[in-house]
């Protein structure tokens, strides 16, 4: 399956590694574990990762964007990863690389690269990177498997969500059989400062729920300033605050922005790819999101959302 992949990448001296804006622990697990495995095994390559502010992520080895200049990609391999859609690219210079790759977990929307290896199966991007490394034989490092390992605990739901397969355990069992410290990697993901559990419990008083019990919460422009945080720690940062209340089955989290509202969907059973793909987004099935020009729109959204609550 992985075969093109690391060809292309044993092919080309220069490779430049994206993954989408506003990055999770996936992305940017996938994104410095590809870093570190080229870095490792091809020495004589340049590698690159490029991107926006890795934001909550920055305790993630090599999580700060490279910083190169436009001739870089002429003769590169930019290679895609964790990325559903074109828009969601962070970095448009990808368009200019001599050849494209991408590597991703998500509901096939449509072609984006010259190459492409997308199977929704996967639990993360990085397990699609672990099974890359573990089936070409080469050498994983143990700063290879941290960064692997940690966007395979974050994308899982640390092994919660139905995502998780036997195949999930087998990966992490050979991730970890590179030593490294899994004790860092969950104090960097879950240690807080006093201001976010702050603006997590303003959240929670915000919870509204449909008639069918779709629980939500619309953050306007002017009450985001509020809660002291940016706007991707009030929205992908805060939906899953409502993944524990019972009887809810979909939750919805709506941030205005001044580029439109964004809004992130979760289910614990429907599946709600489909909404979101309407609406012009996407993701998995059970986590997706799309950005709405309008309230208007988010409420039709959330209409939606709450029929499919009610069949």
């Amino acid at each position: 399956m992985f075969e093109k992949a690391v060809e292309l990448i044993k092919k080309f001296h220069t490779v430049i590694i994206h993954r989408h804006a506003n990055p999770d622990g996936d992305a940017i697990g996938a994104q410095t574990g590809l870093w570190f495995f080229i870095r490792a095994n091809f020495p004589e390559k340049q590698v690159f990762c490029v991107g926006d502010d890795p934001k909550r992520y920055s305790f993630m080895d090599h999580s700060a964007p490279d910083s190169i200049p436009d001739v870089v990609y002429s003769d590169a391999l930019a290679v895609i990863l964790d990325t559903s859609s074109a828009e969601l690219i962070s970095d448009v210079r990808w368009k200019t690389a001599k050849s494209t790759l991408r590597i991703d977990h998500h509901v096939l929307l449509a072609q984006i690269a010259e190459y492409e290896i997308v199977d929704p199966a996967y639990e993360s991007c990085c397990g699609m990177i672990a099974d890359m490394i573990r089936e070409s034989g080469l050498k994983l490092t143990p700063e290879c498997a941290k960064a692997l390992y940690t966007g395979l605990v974050t994308d899982s739901g640390r092994f919660l969500y139905d995502s998780t397969t036997p195949a999930t355990f087998k990966r992490a069992a050979y991730l970890t059989s590179s030593s490294f410290s899994r004790e860092s990697i969950f104090k960097g993901l879950y240690s807080n400062d006093f201001k976010n559990l702050r603006a997590r419990a303003q959240f929670i008083l915000n919870i509204k729920f449909t008639m069918h019990n779709v629980a939500y919460v619309y953050t306007t422009l002017e009450e985001f300033p509020t809660y002291g945080l940016d706007a991707f720690s009030v929205s992908r940062g805060m939906v899953n605050t409502m993944s524990d209340i019972r009887g809810v089955q979909i939750w919805a989290n709506f941030t205005e922005t001044e580029s439109g509202i964004w809004c992130e969907i979760r289910s614990s059973g429907k599946n709600v790819c489909p909404v979101a793909v309407k609406y012009g987004g996407g993701g998995h099935a059970k986590a997706c999101g799309a950005t709405l020009p309008d309230r208007e729109t988010a409420m039709k959204l959330l209409a939606e959302l709450d029929e499919m609550c009610g069949e």
